[in-house]
């Protein structure tokens, strides 16, 4: 069933709602990335339309033919802001010719290449822009903004800084 307008999505979404009031634990899912180191400086990313070869930015020795970490982490921010807000708007009933979401990150690479021990290693700011051909009054686009803020899991995720733990596990010798 395509998703066409208020009452599709409702109708999509009205018995997820239910189950997760019903059995909260039917809500926690884990999610999941997953890259297989590759040649030289690289790692393959699984993707849902295959591989993304990931490796240094163009501002640390690569020489652009990769994609950067950094961009992808701002890639996913724009796609999850786009998807929550055109959820959003047809939910509320705000009608989008065309639009598209911009995101911008700040960040010092003298982190990174430890150049500088006092620059911060990860982005100092990030901007997210909506640019929207609609003819909704400002209400609803400050509704809209908001909604989408609300709602967008990467957007909450980066604003909230959720706990983060790592690992390594080895195998083969270890001599």
């Amino acid at each position: 069933m395509e998703i066409k307008d208020a009452d599709s999505l409702r109708a999509r979404q009205a018995p997820l709602k239910d189950e997760y009031r019903a059995h909260p634990e039917a809500a926690l899912r884990t999610l999941s990335g997953r890259a297989s180191l590759g040649q030289g400086v690289s790692a393959a990313v699984a993707g849902f339309t295959g591989p993304v070869i990931a490796g240094l930015h163009p501002a640390t020795g690569g020489d652009g033919s990769e994609a950067c970490s950094g961009d992808m982490l701002l890639q996913a921010l724009a796609g999850c802001a786009g998807v929550t807000l055109k959820a959003v708007a047809t939910a509320i009933g705000v009608e989008i010719r065309s639009g598209s979401v911009v995101v911008d990150g700040d960040l010092d690479f003298r982190g990174t290449l430890g150049v500088a021990k006092d620059a911060p290693v990860g982005f100092t700011a990030i901007r997210l822009r909506i640019e929207l051909d609609t003819d909704a009054t400002q209400e609803k686009l400050d509704s809209l903004l908001r909604l989408t803020e609300r709602y967008c899991v990467v957007f909450q995720t980066l604003r909230g800084s959720p706990g983060m733990g790592s690992a390594i596990a080895c195998s083969g010798s270890k001599g």
